[in-house]
């Protein structure tokens, strides 16, 4: 039989993370043509999330688990569970339960007549404020036009994906990363399928609205150079019109000797064009710090534990053969 592996980042979740085990093993137990691995990675959890996955792997041979040294966050955390995964194809969920995994067997249908990559969207989004819906639907509007590559709205990283894309988001090496956006960038047969989100079954969101801003931004700059550009057209636009300005002095001053209104007027100019100069800078400063850190090439994470039956079942298994056949 086909494996799948279901991949789940974990951080801080011990409060769901037995509710979670009990829905995955209900929907997977009645798929009996497939057989199922229950990836956890343990993104630095500060509390009982890596125990109580230990435990859990001794009562649940299909669990496995990856521990991080450290926090590396969500979008890391990923990588190296697809870095790991045994299975034909992967099927990446959250532990807070937002997500269904009831919705997996439909997941699984579609990938069955031909899709790579089946991803849910949301029709609604339970327990979140409307400042929160309207910011992100705002953003990946925004994304969308200003991205070379079509950006799923209202998407998130919940999504089942064949092999073939496994293996190119494994080539993608980069250390700060925006997986949404990758996912569309490797491209492959997409299929949509709705649902409506959940409000976390346990524990508080770990995403606040700074780290909800670091990612916008690393959506943007990870997605095209637009900014860059835009700092550009500005820059012109302003000279321009700054040209336009002293021509406009020059030929009153020349003509009817009005006298140039010194300093609220040179203020004025100081303070616009600081302002430009500086906004500037700092999306420069966006993609330079990227080309910084990505020149350090340092490992994108560190493994402190990996536990897996099926890999000892693997090794296990190749010992076998390679006795069968000296014999």
């Amino acid at each position: 039989m086909k494996l799948i592996t279901i991949l789940i980042p974990a951080y801080n979740e011990e409060e769901v993370l037995e509710t979670l085990l009990e829905r995955l093993l209900i929907v997977t137990t009645e798929i009996s043509n497939y057989q199922f691995e229950f990836l956890f990675v343990n993104d630095g959890s500060r509390d009982r999330t890596l125990e109580m996955l230990k435990e859990m792997s001794t009562l649940h041979p299909q669990i496995a688990y990856i521990n991080l040294s450290r926090n590396f966050g969500k979008e890391v955390a990923m990588l190296a569970g697809i870095d790991h995964v045994n299975g034909d194809a992967v099927i990446i969920i959250d532990a807070d339960l937002q997500d269904p995994p009831e919705m997996i067997p439909e997941m699984i249908s579609y990938w069955e007549q031909g899709y790579d990559d089946v991803f849910a969207k949301r029709n609604s989004r339970a327990g979140e404020t409307w400042f929160k819906k309207w910011s992100s639907n705002s953003y990946y509007n925004i994304l969308d036009k200003v991205s070379n590559i079509p950006i799923q709205n209202n998407t998130g990283d919940f999504r089942l994906l064949d092999r073939k894309c496994i293996e190119a988001l494994k080539k993608i090496r980069e250390s700060q990363r925006y997986t949404k956006g990758m996912f569309s960038w490797i491209g492959f047969d997409k299929k949509e399928i709705l649902f409506d989100r959940d409000p976390r079954a346990a524990g508080t969101t770990k995403w606040n609205y700074p780290k909800l801003v670091n990612l916008a931004i690393d959506g943007i700059t990870s997605s095209t150079v637009l900014p860059l550009r835009i700092s550009s057209f500005l820059g012109i636009l302003v000279s321009f019109l700054a040209l336009l300005y002293m021509l406009f002095l020059f030929f009153r001053t020349l003509i009817f000797n009005d006298s140039i209104p010194g300093y609220p007027s040179m203020m004025s100019v100081i303070l616009f064009l600081g302002g430009v100069q500086l906004i500037s800078l700092g999306v420069i400063g966006e993609y330079l710090g990227k080309i910084f850190i990505e020149t350090k090439g340092r490992p994108v994470y560190l493994i402190e534990e990996y536990y897996s039956n099926y890999r000892q079942y693997e090794t296990q298994k190749a010992q076998e053969e390679k006795t069968f056949q000296l014999k």
